[in-house]
């Protein structure tokens, strides 16, 4: 007979159970298990990390296995690989006949100086486990990572170029970190909360074990409160409780770690707010580092439901690392349902072992296992800049028009527009401080820098030859070199020349000398350099070792070198070694104040033109900061970007655009001695180019080059610059999409500068950029080169359509007025520079260039213009670049030729160009096109019509002529040539 009955002994021992195993967790943390971990030993024990290798008694058996390293992020122990016998990756892996090796890094708040461990640190210490691994089997190996653990494989193996490896295998390990941002925050936002976090949460801290365990708590909530209810509601059933016991210890608090400072600080700037696992260009050991020299093959484990690492992020190493052969398994699991729990055990780590079996040829690729599918061209997710690429500030500029074109583009997704939106609050505060610019307001090159190496010290400045310069070490560099100026009589004010290839030191000579407040001067080493230096009124010149002898022979001023080191060296007579001087020992002036450039200022003298019609262009602190803000503006530059400065300083592109926007913004400047299209992608790969920077048809031969492997999802969001052709502009965009050209027009008088920030019209120099001068068309007179005046004198302004003179008002306060402005143009007491070239609007209200006033072709038919003429020849497939130019017959008539190239094996007809050319009014057209094999460009790719123009008229044979009113063309015969010419062809009046 029972004495309690069993309505009352069920639930008591109910409750006793439940009173006894809440005890048991409440004192040790959870229920014994009495399992044991897998057996292991230290191989090998660093400042960093140590070196377990599982069942090592195992290995020694003779028999041959596939040998894999696996590598854990930071904030869990290395434990994730074995949580419990019925969880544990080792385990199963050894089980399956692999060899398995864990990289350990431990709890960095117990180690000695964990907390002080830099990512790098990191990165190197799974680089030198992979050799410690190799030279005890003897072989290479498989890399693996869980989540972050994944992304130090993916960057030890780029820092390697895939050395040792027979492959990589990741698990949850995003790519993309733009599209890995939870809570569709838009990543502009995401990325500048990382740098907050990065320049002040983080810095001189870590982050605690609990804080990461909470942080993962947050992203799922409701989960986190579902599984501690169920662990309650089965507290009082030991036996069920027991096999998952161990996997909610470790998830519930043990398995967590701190993270250390540093690693923290740089994971943020580098792969969350700049996503340069994207793009590359990061830096490990100051050295730059790109996925795309990844080259042995690749397995993505996908979680299909991981809010963690999306989908989209972990695939994105297909277009990351374009040499490797990636493939993925998709699985219906979380984050931590990858590699832990009874789906790892079934799924992941038996397809893990069925994939080494045939990486090493030993069996056939796991089904599960397929081609991560390529899905086209993407634009690249940046931290602080978008995929609109144009800034709401520029709305009132560029017109209603565009602001509805991007705004039925951004309808599209509502994060489209919250990225609208945040990246005009991004970009306001420049164009803001442009317009509080007066003419003594201090601005200047150097003070930019200064101000972001005193917020930014350790941020990467320039790259050059696959190092990476950060912005204090360039300081120092530069103010050595103003105590050097100093020390050898320059002084605020004196124009000094600088004459050097782009490198290093010539960026940093020109930020010197205007931070020292002189006037630099900057001579072209294929110049005219005695009509610069004259021009210049240099004083004396800074040069390069290669350029220091000629300079000293032709100038007969005092030149001073600078770069090649401070080793003694024999430079020739009257030449300056800067390098010997010891800044230490230099006493710096009382007179010396660093950046004391007001904008009104004159900062730059730069040239154009060839021999003696050598021109010099005099450009103050406004100028130079109105082109740096206007281009960061335009461009949406970010320091998430880089730009590569192929144009060097001595070109106004490359001083006004591509360095200009670049220090403007803080992004990165990629310096590139010259251009190369065989290097071309290896280089945006290695430093991570997100902007490219030309000048006129720089890019023909790019677009016409064979595909290179790394030029599949390359990183390139804009290429920015002036004088692109329309033809060739749409080659690059359909190329290299979806990469897209803004093109800029900066008059060579006054401050006018255009800028097509849409897009949308190939050709098209846009419309006037926020903050420069007012611009206004006027009416001109092509035949006798004059502006048309009405009957009260004034002179009338141009309608829609009508080619005019472009013209640009005075703005005294900030500007160098050379030459003699024009007053009382449209009004009493204005003041306008004629910039020397002709334009018309369009009904948009779009600018396009027609031509230089003094270079219109007259003809007996009408003024033809140059412009307009390679436009309509550029909209054919077959047509590279043409010219137009005048050739004088031997009665006297000039006659406009266009010359053109063909591209590959295309040809040209009759209809075509009769066709095309049919866009343009008759009288507009030329009189003879022909085809040449190549048209002369001058060094910085502007195309030339001397050589041409002497030539006189094309022979027969790949030539066409206009007849019946210019309304066909029809093969140049002989009998049509004697006839169009007369009895001989004169050379054109010079």
């Amino acid at each position: 007979m029972k004495l309690v009955p069993d309505a009352i002994a069920r639930p008591s021992a109910r409750v006793g159970a439940i009173a006894q195993n809440a005890l048991e967790v409440a004192r040790f943390g959870g229920l014994e298990t009495g399992e044991e971990p897998a057996p292991f030993e230290v191989v090998a024990e660093q400042r960093v990390y140590r070196l377990r290798h599982y069942f090592a008694d195992a290995a020694d058996d003779g028999v041959q296995r596939p040998t894999i390293l696996l590598v854990p992020p930071l904030m869990l122990a290395a434990e994730i690989y074995d949580v419990s016998p019925n969880s544990s990756a080792v385990r199963d892996l050894h089980a399956l006949g692999v060899d398995p090796w864990v990289v350990d890094f431990g709890a960095p708040e117990h180690e000695e100086g964990g907390l002080e461990r830099t990512l790098t640190d990191h990165v190197l210490a799974v680089s030198d486990a992979i050799d410690r691994v190799r030279e005890a089997t003897g072989g290479d190996i498989h890399l693996g990572g869980y989540s972050q653990g994944g992304m130090f494989c993916y960057q030890a193996a780029a820092y390697r170029r895939s050395s040792g490896l027979r492959s990589i295998v990741v698990f949850g390990s995003p790519v993309d970190v733009g599209n890995a941002v939870p809570l569709g925050i838009p990543a502009g936002v995401a990325g500048r909360t990382a740098m907050f976090l990065a320049d002040h949460v983080f810095e001189g801290r870590g982050l605690p074990a609990w804080a990461s365990r909470t942080g993962f708590r947050l992203l799922d909530p409701v989960k986190s409160v579902r599984s501690r209810i169920d662990f309650l509601l089965q507290l009082h059933d030991r036996e069920a409780l027991l096999p998952r016991e161990g996997q909610r210890r470790f998830l519930q608090g043990e398995g967590w770690v701190a993270w250390s400072g540093p690693a923290l600080q740089e994971l943020l700037r580098q792969f969350v707010a700049h996503n340069r696992m994207v793009s590359g260009g990061f830096v490990i050991d100051e050295r730059l580092v790109t996925l795309a020299d990844i080259t042995c093959p690749v397995l993505a484990f996908v979680g299909e439901v991981d809010e963690i690492a999306p989908p989209s992020a972990v695939r994105a190493i297909r277009r990351a690392a374009p040499r490797a052969d990636t493939y993925e398994v998709p699985l219906p699991a979380g984050h931590f349902g990858l590699v832990v729990g009874s789906r790892a055990g079934r799924e992941t780590w038996p397809t893990v072992a069925g994939w080494t079996a045939w990486r090493e040829g030993d069996g056939e690729l796991p089904g599960a296992v397929t081609p991560i599918v390529d899905d086209g061209p993407r634009q690249l997710e940046v931290g602080a800049g978008t995929t609109i690429g144009t800034s709401v500030e520029l709305a009132g500029t560029v017109g209603v028009g565009l602001v509805r074109s991007l705004t039925r583009g951004a309808r599209r997704s509502v994060r489209n527009l919250r990225e609208l939106a945040e990246e005009a609050a991004g970009q306001m505060p420049r164009l803001f401080r442009l317009e509080q610019i007066g003419p003594k307001t201090q601005i200047s090159l150097g003070l930019l820098l200064d101000e972001q190496a005193e917020r930014a010290p350790d941020d990467v400045l320039f790259l050059f030859e696959d190092r990476a310069h950060a912005h204090g070490a360039v300081k120092t560099r530069i103010d050595n070199i103003v105590k050097g100026l100093i020390s050898v009589g320059v002084r605020q004010g004196q124009h000094v020349g600088v004459l050097m290839e782009p490198r290093p030191s010539s960026l940093s000579v020109v930020a010197a000398l205007s931070r020292l407040g002189a006037v630099v001067v900057l001579m072209r080493p294929d110049g005219a350099l005695e009509r610069e230096a004259e021009l210049g009124q240099v004083e004396r010149v800074i040069a390069d070792p290669e350029q220091a002898q000629a300079a000293a022979e032709t100038l007969g001023v005092e030149v001073l070198v600078l770069g090649g080191g401070g080793e003694p060296r024999d430079l020739g007579p009257h030449v300056i070694d800067m390098e010997r001087i010891d800044p230490d020992r230099v006493d710096v002036p009382a007179w010396y104040q660093a950046n004391p450039g007001r904008a009104v200022d004159l900062a730059f003298i730069v040239f154009t033109g060839e021999g003696d019609r050598t021109r010099a262009k005099r450009i103050t602190n406004h100028r130079w900061a109105l082109s740096a803000f206007g281009t960061a503006s335009s461009a949406a530059l970010s320091p998430s970007d880089t730009v590569y400065a192929v144009t060097p300083l001595h070109h106004p592109s490359g001083l006004l655009t591509s360095i200009g926007g670049a220090v403007a913004s803080g992004a990165r400047i990629a310096l590139a001695r010259h251009f190369d299209t065989g290097t071309f992608w290896e280089e945006v790969r290695r430093y991570g180019v997100t902007v490219v920077s030309y000048t006129w048809a720089l890019l023909d031969e790019l677009t016409e080059a064979p595909p290179q492997v790394a030029e599949q999802h390359h990183p390139v969001r804009l290429f920015i610059g002036s004088g692109m052709p329309r033809g060739l502009w749409k080659r690059v965009q359909e190329r290299f999409k979806p990469a897209r050209v803004l093109e800029f027009y900066a008059s060579t008088e006054g401050d006018a500068v255009l800028v097509n920030v849409s897009g949308a019209k190939p050709g098209a120099k846009g419309r006037q950029l926020p903050g420069s001068a007012e611009v206004r068309l006027a009416a001109w007179d092509p035949t006798v080169g004059e502006l048309i005046e009405g009957p009260d004198g004034f002179v009338l302004p141009c309608t829609p359509g009508e080619v005019g003179m472009l013209l640009t008002r005075v703005r005294t306060g900030v500007e160098v007025a050379p030459g003699h402005p024009l007053r009382g143009v449209f009004t009493r007491g204005d003041a306008w520079h004629v910039t020397g070239d002709l334009f018309r609007v369009d009904e948009d209200g779009d600018y396009w260039l027609v031509d230089h006033g003094q270079a219109a072709i007259q003809t007996a038919h009408g003024p033809v213009y140059a412009f307009p003429i390679q436009d309509a020849l550029g909209d054919l497939p077959a047509i590279g670049l043409s010219v137009s130019y005048p050739v004088v017959a031997a009665d006297g008539r000039t006659l406009a030729v266009a010359a053109a190239t063909l591209r590959g094996d295309q040809e040209l007809d009759d209809a075509d160009l009769t066709a095309t050319l049919a866009s343009l009014e008759p009288e507009h057209r030329p009189d003879v096109v022909h085809v040449v094999d190549d048209i002369p460009l001058t060094t910085w790719f502007r195309p030339i019509t001397g050589p041409l123009r002497e030539a006189g008229l094309p022979p027969v044979g790949r030539a066409w002529v206009a007849e019946d009113g210019h309304q066909r063309y029809v093969p140049l015969t002989a009998a049509r040539r004697a006839k169009l010419v007369g009895k001989a062809a004169a050379k054109p009046k010079a």
